[in-house]
């Protein structure tokens, strides 16, 4: 008899000599190890706009986040999970973390390997347990929030939010996406409220100009870099930068 279940929504593909799975909800599975890598959760950015005199947003997007992130090591069960920088919007939003979504972090955290890398938004998140690095290298990959000029292996970074444009199904659709372009594997951002910046702006272009787009969404659609279209102009709507 035929195995009838249903084809997984995720995307597996090999990188740098590993076998990896970009899921549906922009988050990284690392099955070999059982890692779980995210980027750019971006906690506490409707917080931190309201402080600086900025639109006001529902003050949800940290609770909503960390919902998601839990989700995720509940399908996965990592035994690690590495946050690839910008966790928090900035070091005030880490302070200013709620008692909920601290013992939620800290329960997911529980038992398991947890990694920060700093990003440009706070130097990771050093009043939170855990361990707090600038990269980390593992087997062939390396891990930083930030793409290098020289990636020194098979890199993954976050930092851009890469979203991309595409027509399927006869409809045009803009999701955010994974950017693999030979040594470099871009993550989107994992945070609500994050925004992107189109895959073929210059800023991600010069670093990324021929590859694959991996959008997120219900499913995971791998389309051709060269084939999307470009939004010229397409600006972030709260990046990393």
């Amino acid at each position: 008899m035929q195995d009838a279940s249903p084809p997984s929504p995720h995307h597996r593909f090999d990188f740098a000599g590993t076998k990896l799975e970009a899921r549906t909800s922009g988050a990284l599975w690392w099955p070999e190890r059982r890692w779980l890598v995210v980027s750019d959760l971006h906690l506490g950015k409707s917080e931190r706009m309201a402080r600086r005199g900025g639109a006001l947003l529902p003050p949800y997007e940290t609770a909503e986040t960390l919902a998601r992130l839990a989700a995720e090591a509940a399908a996965t069960e990592p035994a690690c999970v590495l946050c690839l920088g910008d966790s928090f919007d900035d070091l005030d939003a880490q302070a200013g973390l709620g008692e909920a979504e601290g013992a939620r972090l800290a329960a997911m955290a529980a038992g398991r390997r947890w990694i920060w890398i700093a990003g440009n938004h706070d130097p990771g998140p050093l009043a939170l347990a855990g361990e707090h690095r600038a990269e980390l290298r593992e087997g062939p990959l390396v891990f930083r929030h930030e793409a290098a000029a020289e990636p020194g292996g098979g890199e993954v970074s976050g930092h851009y939010h890469p979203k991309a444009r595409l027509v399927a199904s006869g409809r045009r659709v803009s999701r955010a996406c994974f950017v693999v372009s030979g040594p470099r594997l871009i993550l989107p951002a994992f945070g609500c409220y994050t925004g992107g910046l189109d895959v073929r702006a210059p800023a991600l272009a010069r670093i990324a100009p021929s590859g694959t787009a991996l959008l997120t969404g219900r499913r995971v659609i791998a389309a051709p870099l060269e084939a999307l279209e470009s939004r010229r102009g397409a600006a972030r709507g709260g990046g990393g930068r």
